[in-house]
């Protein structure tokens, strides 16, 4: 019997061949389900295509189990801060390679827009991490949107073993499209940053839409895992003016002269333009990277990356260095909402690479 995850050399290896026929193979098992297979199913020289075959071919029947992709929300239930004071937190994994710590404050705001989540999950004995924040704007309603259906929409992804950054993709797009649903007979125009980090195994992955921001400290030195979504970024600058949109200035670069970021969820009136397209980069957890900082544009504004890495590092606790961030960015005149998670990799207890190596899952 072979599952999902033990397939995974397979396909590489079969992508490298010109063709193939399955005609006489008849039938086999795949995670203890028959699958026959008919004369003549060929595959082209196509990794994307090869992966949608084995997709057709092993059907929900043959996918891990509910059970198996089942998300567990590791934050107390009503954590989000409501008022002018501080919702902050930690948590440990069983196995002790991960611990975490949050702090959120509503700051000068007069309301709350900001949101922050982590869960866990486990796919075929994987154990997956999962760490977002998301800035709302114009209301909260996209960002508690992201807080309750994101993850959960990415771990019932078909591909999220074999191909974890295209299952990223097209969650990030799917979740801003059911976002929008929900909102059709609304007159609200509700939107949100999220800048994620999923931890599959020794290997992370950061994806970011809009101007949150994700750091790691790697031997002392901030290394920035996201590029933030302004609207004056040249590319994006460029993007939106292909889309027939304009870029101008209202106190800060502005898409249309309204939204201060060039991609997010939601904003339905800008939607041809603002993408909820993410941005992902990979990083292989290796000795020398010590933690992860994932934060809102309120801790951005004021504190620089090698800011935020230097005050990080001088607490041990990662909720204590949480707490530390979110107070610092306050006392430096942030005027918005500001929410940060920081991610410590117990490195005594992960099996990690000595040195950082590039996926074949590009």
């Amino acid at each position: 019997m072979v599952c999902i995850a033990s397939i995974r050399d397979f396909i590489v290896r079969a992508t490298s061949l010109r063709g193939f026929s399955y005609s006489k193979f008849g039938s086999f098992k795949i995670c203890g389900r028959d699958v026959d297979v008919k004369p003549g199913v060929y595959f082209p020289h196509s990794r994307r295509r090869f992966r949608a075959a084995v997709k057709m071919m092993v059907d929900s029947g043959a996918s891990p189990s509910p059970e198996q992709r089942a998300v567990v929300n590791v934050l107390p239930e009503k954590d989000q801060v409501e008022d002018g004071s501080y919702a902050s937190g930690g948590w440990k994994s069983e196995d002790g390679k991960l611990s975490c710590g949050y702090s959120s404050f509503r700051g000068k705001r007069a309301s709350m827009e900001d949101f922050y989540d982590v869960k866990t999950s486990k796919i075929d004995g994987q154990t997956v991490s999962l760490f977002g924040v998301f800035d709302g704007h114009g209301g909260s309603r996209a960002a508690e949107y992201l807080k309750d259906h994101l993850f959960e929409n990415l771990m019932k992804h078909p591909e999220f073993r074999i191909d974890t950054k295209l299952a990223i993709s097209e969650t990030y797009r799917k979740t801003d499209s059911n976002f929008l649903d929900s909102e059709t007979n609304t007159f609200r125009d509700d939107g949100s940053t999220a800048s994620t980090a999923v931890l599959v195994g020794n290997h992370l992955y950061v994806a970011n839409v809009g101007d949150s921001r994700a750091v790691v400290s790697k031997a002392g030195k901030a290394i920035p895992l996201s590029n933030d979504h302004k609207p004056n970024r040249s590319d994006e600058r460029k993007r939106i003016e292909n889309a027939g949109g304009v870029v101008m200035w209202a106190g800060t670069w502005r898409v249309g002269g309204v939204l201060a970021m060039s991609r997010a969820f939601g904003n339905r009136l800008l939607k041809q333009y603002v993408v909820a397209d993410p941005e992902i980069q990979e990083e292989v957890i290796d000795n020398e990277l010590e933690f992860l900082v994932l934060a809102t544009d309120g801790l951005w504004d004021v504190v620089p990356n090698e800011d935020a890495v230097s005050l990080a590092r001088m607490e041990e606790v990662p909720e204590a260095a949480a707490r530390k961030l979110t107070e610092t960015a306050f006392s430096r005149g942030s005027a918005d909402n500001i929410t940060c998670i920081v991610v410590r990799f117990h490195h005594d207890k992960m099996d990690v690479e000595v040195s950082p190596t590039t996926s074949d899952e590009g």
